[in-house]
């Protein structure tokens, strides 16, 4: 069975092409260079440019993958959350495609391809966690702890109150004047630096709560600066990457390790942009070896925004429409994975 998946939430443009869990194709076009002058994500020329990027991204996923058109059994896109605009590039393309098929058509939710990608095949031979498990999804728009018994089995055990952790430490990167994304520049800037240099704070910390809360963190971050009386440069500004990441990570790891314990789950798995980041990697793999847990995280080509998590989800919905032989008619742009969709 072969499925085209199709993303374009936010920033990034992709198709794959993925047959029963492997995938073939794997293509995206980043719109980071278009977004950088602007220190963020525009979303009217993040959808612009998606329609100048979409046919070619296609192409490029068929000639990867050296699979015809004509093959494709089911598509699968990206329906939700995101930017409006961007979100409606990759429907309608999804769309003409599955019509001129006549083959069927499932919408994702854009979180729920995150959990799961662990669940594809890949080059890097990972393990496929065990249900149930504890999912972190972290990125610049999510922050949730999930407990994950099955495909389509969720609980939410927590989220963000306000900021995500990726948008925070964005902007913390803008008001040290660092490139965007500011994130990325934290974490290469981070290494080397002292994490213990400023204690930054670590919001909701009762044992007991879930959520999480980033938005303190850029106002502690613009306290020490003006403490500070100019802008840090060399180890000065390492020292104060390291310490904000170290609170931002801090977080993260101690409240996934606790909810993991709470749903009796052995694994934990981490997706999404933020699970790029070194040190968060660094820190989970250590709390998860104390704590007797098994760490899953993808390969850093699968922690964005990608095509190839969409089209491994949708070939759990595709599968029975297409061995029921449906055509365009199944078109289906519900999915419910048990929590909002806003």
């Amino acid at each position: 069975m072969k499925v085209l998946g199709i993303e374009s939430s936010c920033d990034e443009c992709s198709a794959a092409i993925v047959a029963d869990g492997r995938i073939l194709s794997h293509i995206i076009a980043s719109q980071i260079p278009l977004h950088a002058k602007y220190g963020g994500v525009v979303p009217e020329l993040a959808s612009r440019a998606h329609i100048v990027d979409i046919v070619e991204v296609l192409r490029g996923a068929f000639r990867e993958a050296g699979v015809d058109p004509s093959e494709i059994d089911g598509v699968a896109v990206t329906q939700g959350p995101g930017l409006i605009g961007s979100l409606l590039v990759g429907l309608e393309a999804a769309k003409a495609f599955a019509y001129a098929r006549n083959i069927p058509l499932v919408g994702v939710h854009h979180t729920e391809g995150h959990l799961l990608a662990p669940l594809l095949d890949t080059a890097q031979g990972m393990d496929k966690p065990d249900f149930p498990f504890m999912g972190l999804v972290v990125s610049g728009g999510h922050t949730n702890l999930i407990a994950v018994r099955g495909v389509g089995q969720y609980e939410m055990i927590g989220q963000t109150l306000d900021d995500a952790a990726g948008e925070s430490l964005d902007k913390v990167g803008k008001m040290l004047g660092l490139p965007y994304p500011g994130g990325v520049q934290i974490d290469r800037l981070s290494t080397g630096g002292d994490r213990d240099k400023y204690h930054f704070p670590r919001a909701l910390p009762q044992h007991d709560n879930f959520d999480f809360s980033f938005s303190g963190l850029k106002t502690s971050v613009a306290t020490q600066l003006r403490k500070l009386g100019a802008m840090p440069e060399g180890q000065a500004l390492a020292d104060l990457c390291a310490s904000a990441l170290e609170a931002v990570v801090d977080s993260l790891a101690r409240k996934t390790i606790r909810a993991a314990r709470k749903i009796g789950a052995k694994t934990v798995v981490v997706a999404g942009g933020v699970s790029a980041n070194r040190r968060l990697r660094e820190r989970l793999s250590e709390d998860c070896a104390k704590a007797g847990l098994r760490l899953s995280i993808p390969p850093m080509k699968l922690c964005t925004d990608n095509a190839a998590m969409i089209a491994g989800l949708g070939q759990y919905r595709l599968r029975p429409l297409i061995e029921a032989g449906k055509g365009f008619e199944a078109f289906e742009l519900q999915p419910r994975p048990g929590w909002s969709l806003v």
